[in-house]
């Protein structure tokens, strides 16, 4: 038995005759730019997501730039962020002209470590970038307060929650604005690469969709130097007609994440995720800490289990951001965090198998 990382032909067939049928559609009228089912796909994203705009972009990094742009953020200012992200989302802020200032994770939820964010504020942080990391939200709360009194801009990373909710507001619908992802294997993927913004502020919202456009507010006009970033309306498709079916998936990602729980709990050596009290946790990702994890994940990958890690190496430790500085959690994370497939549509054999690897490569 092969159990692969992430499985999307699950998700595909559910689709299938719906994509095929919108395809067809947008096929028909050549409307494959700025189509009508862009718009109709943003507003049930803004629906779902308990805002009052979303942009559709060309990905989730341009998605987290455009964000940082629309409120100003350029050369001379800081933005605080974990290390311990992809690099997309230090990227975002080197791409405006802006630094980085990362800061360590928490030991346990491997979330921004929200004190070390604040006491990382200066006279130049424009804003602060907590990420939705594996599936469950950062503690806003912790931060907004201090944002608002300072007039520092939060900016969520919201790549890897779409449906998570903390203390009942929905991922991406908290802060300032938010950036999503909908690469192919986001809890919401697209058939490609695809992203948008999330804001409830009409201004910022307008801001954001004027730099996708090339600065232009009407044809042939350029108000202000932009970009070319707008959804595909053969993405838009895709994502509308899985949009319709995320809650049931993100349901199979709990039940499976509950079920690797209470299978691992037994398994010394294996030290499985916590979730943050007041998260609905969506398990774009499931993440436990093992020793030795370089030769577990051997184990597991020579045995036909696809494990991944996310991520090996924190971002500052990385050479396009090779910085000083002392983030110790998210070094030793980094050498023992370890993902097991997780996907829609892993079936309860496939995780016996991933745990059955698992018990034996930690022996």
């Amino acid at each position: 038995m092969k159990i692969p990382p992430v499985d999307l032909k699950f998700q595909h067939a559910e689709v299938a005759d719906e994509v095929a049928a919108g395809w067809e559609q947008v096929l028909a009228n050549t409307a494959f730019i700025g189509g009508p089912q862009v718009g109709a796909f943003e507003q049930a994203y803004s629906e779902y997501s308990g805002v009052a705009h979303t942009i559709g972009l060309g990905n989730g990094t341009d998605a987290l730039e455009l964000a940082l742009r629309a409120v100003g953020v350029g050369h001379g200012d800081e933005c605080v962020l974990p290390t311990n992200s992809f690099i997309a989302t230090a990227e975002a802020v080197a791409r405006t002209g802006a630094t980085p200032v990362f800061v360590d994770c928490d030991p346990d939820t491997y979330l921004i470590d929200t004190k070390a964010a604040v006491a990382a504020f200066t006279e130049r942080t424009k804003a602060v970038l907590p990420v939705h990391l594996y599936g469950q939200m950062a503690p806003l709360e912790e931060l907004k307060p201090v944002c608002d009194e300072q007039g520092i801009f939060l900016i969520e990373d919201a790549a890897q929650s779409q449906g998570a909710k903390r203390n009942g507001a929905v991922s991406g619908s908290v802060g300032h604005l938010a950036g999503t992802s909908f690469y192919p294997g986001k809890n919401l993927g697209a058939y490609g690469d695809a992203g948008a913004v999330t804001t409830q502020d009409a201004a910022l919202a307008e801001k954001v969709r004027l730099l996708s456009q090339h600065g232009s507010p009407s044809k042939y006009v350029h108000s202000t130097l932009g970009f070319n970033s707008r959804l595909d309306t053969l993405q838009a498709v895709v994502l509308h007609a899985k949009l319709k079916r995320l809650n049931a998936w993100n349901t199979m990602r709990q039940e499976a994440a509950a079920y690797y729980t209470e299978q691992l709990s037994d398994v010394a050596g294996v030290k499985t995720p916590v979730t943050l009290d007041g998260n609905e946790h969506v398990w774009h990702l499931y993440v436990v800490r093992v020793a030795e994890r370089d030769r577990v994940l051997k184990h597991l990958q020579d045995n036909g289990v696809g494990g991944q890690i996310h991520y090996p190496t924190p971002i500052h430790k990385s050479g396009a951001f090779a910085t000083d500085g002392s983030f110790p959690n998210a070094e030793s994370t980094a050498g023992e965090i370890l993902s097991l497939p997780m996907y829609p549509g892993l079936t309860r054999e496939q995780q016996d198998r991933v745990v059955e690897v698992l018990a034996e490569a930690v022996k």
